[in-house]
Formats: structure tokens, C-alpha cells, sequence
């Protein structure tokens, strides 16, 4: 039986971009990672998580905060480079009409 691997380990994070139309977004060029849920779960504080840092991607105590795509480039130590999106919520937002 082999020995289970230790996940890959994020050494380098940066924003790329962010997209308020399905026309903005920038061309992908690497794998993209798309977090999508319900408003106020956690999506931007898992992504903070993954990549090790606290203040990459914006995070809020109110829900329905994240009103655009946002675009974050990763590369892990084996070498691995991929995309995080992080998606608006859906569900519950509490902003003014």
C-alpha cells in the first residue's frame, strides 16, 4: 500500500483580475477553480485558507458583499498553477433595491 501524499502547498498567490459582466472576465490560461454557494457559507474565507493568506480575497460580515467575479492566480510548490474564482452568493442578500 503506498503512503498518502501531503496536498499540495500554496507558495505563491496574487489577484488577477475582477468581472462585473460575462464579458469581462480575462482568457483562462490555466485551470479555474470556481467557488459558488449560498451567501454568508464562506467561500472567500476557504479560499483565504487555501492559499494561506488572510486578506487576498475580500471577506464581509454582510451578506450578499461580493457583487463581482474575482480572479486569483495560484501556483503550488509541485508546480501546479490554477485559478480561483471566487462567485457571488446566491440566496440572501441584504442590500438596498
Amino acid at each position: 500500500m503506498s503512503e498518502p501524499t501531503e496536498p499540495a502547498r500554496i507558495v505563491e498567490s496574487e489577484f488577477k483580475a475582477a468581472a462585473t459582466a460575462l464579458d469581462q472576465p480575462p482568457p483562462p490560461v490555466a485551470a479555474e477553480v470556481a467557488f459558488a454557494g449560498r451567501s454568508n457559507v464562506g467561500k472567500s474565507s476557504l479560499m483565504n485558507a487555501l492559499v494561506g493568506r488572510r486578506g487576498l480575497v475580500r471577506t464581509s460580515s454582510t451578506p450578499g458583499c461580493t457583487r463581482q467575479l474575482g480572479f486569483f492566480h495560484v501556483r503550488a510548490a509541485d508546480g501546479l498553477v490554477a485559478d480561483l474564482v471566487d462567485l457571488p452568493g446566491y440566496g440572501y442578500a441584504k442590500r438596498s433595491k
